[in-house]
């Protein structure tokens, strides 16, 4: 069975879709599939960088790979998409499933050239920094609506696109083996932010929290993974107010900055169940109704603290600081519920996607 998948970015670029098709990819082939992945050339996460990272083809762990160049984002770069697609159109007549992540719209065109070929879209999140809008909602709904199926990252996408999925999901981790865990956790000094460094992810009110907690006489090191648009102001900020912090930018391991925090920061659904791993507890931020339903949706919602602002949140901080063990019900929960969270399992989800609408006996 020879599986195509569409993305905006893959390996070697980090990021929570990219490592998503990088390990789903790996099971399926483990399983017999054969795997190609088309995506743009990447540019890497080094937001000023303008050399491209990885070849224009290649194989990594059996999955082949083909990048094309799109050229700047403008109103044109769709019509350079499409085009660099017709000249990849051999993987689509060879391909038994098509499977977009995010961006149905690239195979718009082919969908009705192969009107019987399976095609499938995976959405993984929300567009940009703000509510969606009517354009954002009608182009999920042509996506589901000319899929043979979807697959939701997030039960909110329901809510705020109308999209009626055939399975919701929340992502997959691996589980290290011979894993240790403190028992008990006596002086929090070591917090740990895993995200882009974008105002959708929170890292200033994260910062300001750390500033607030700072003027009560309580200083943390906060070490940040991730890089974005507000590295800089973030930088200024954290030195202008005299915060510890360490800026790592992206990182291909968490698992090796994880053991040693005793909280963490994040606003995504991978460096939350990340962080799940390694029975670590989350307070996640949130600038939109949108981001609070993302979370407060979620299975794990109520193991973690979902607040909008940095005087909230070092509210939350210091109820933690004064008695973490009172945490632990919580912790041992998401850690219950995130070791069934595999690429395995994910993996099997995809397969029954595919399965039960038709293409496979």
């Amino acid at each position: 069975m020879k599986v195509l998948f569409l993305t905006r970015s893959f390996y070697p670029n980090i990021g929570g879709v990219e490592k998503h098709i990088l390990e789903l990819s790996k099971v399926l082939i483990s399983k017999g599939y054969k795997i190609t992945v088309l995506s743009e050339i990447n540019y890497g996460n080094n937001y000023h960088s303008k050399s491209p990272i990885g070849n224009p083809k290649g194989e990594i762990s059996g999955i082949k790979i083909y990048r094309i160049n799109t050229g700047k984002n403008d109103w044109f770069k769709k019509f350079r998409i499409w085009k660099e697609l017709f000249k990849n159109i051999n993987l689509f007549f060879s391909a038994d499933i098509v499977h977009c992540h995010d961006v149905f719209f690239w195979y718009l065109p082919f969908r009705f050239i192969f009107p019987f070929k399976k095609i499938y879209t995976t959405f993984h999140g929300y567009e940009g920094n703000n509510i969606p809008t009517k354009k954002a909602i009608f182009m999920h709904k042509i996506a589901e609506v000319l899929s043979n199926g979807n697959i939701c990252v997030g039960d909110y996408l329901k809510k705020w696109y109308g999209t009626k999925p055939t399975i919701v999901i929340y992502g997959a981790i691996n589980i290290p083996e011979n894993l240790s865990f403190q028992q008990s956790v006596n002086e929090i000094k070591n917090v740990l932010y895993i995200g882009r460094l974008e105002e959708e992810a929170g890292i200033l009110t994260y910062l300001k929290t750390l500033k607030i907690l700072k003027d009560l006489g309580i200083n943390f090191k906060l070490t940040v993974l991730g890089d974005g648009k507000q590295k800089k102001q973030a930088q200024k900020y954290s030195s202008d107010n005299n915060l510890n912090v360490t800026f790592k930018g992206f990182v291909k391991e968490v698992y090796d900055y994880l053991p040693k925090t005793d909280i963490v920061f994040t606003s995504r659904y991978l460096g939350t169940l990340e962080s799940f791993v390694f029975k670590k507890f989350v307070f996640c931020v949130y600038n939109n109704e949108i981001k609070k339903d993302c979370f407060k949706m979620s299975p794990f919602g109520k193991f973690i603290i979902l607040e909008e602002n940095p005087n909230m949140l070092a509210k939350e901080v210091l109820k933690y600081i004064k008695n973490p063990n009172l945490y632990n019900t919580k912790i041992t929960k998401a850690y219950s519920w995130v070791k069934l969270q595999t690429w395995e399992n994910l993996a099997s989800q995809y397969i029954k996607l595919w399965k039960q609408k038709g293409l496979m006996s």
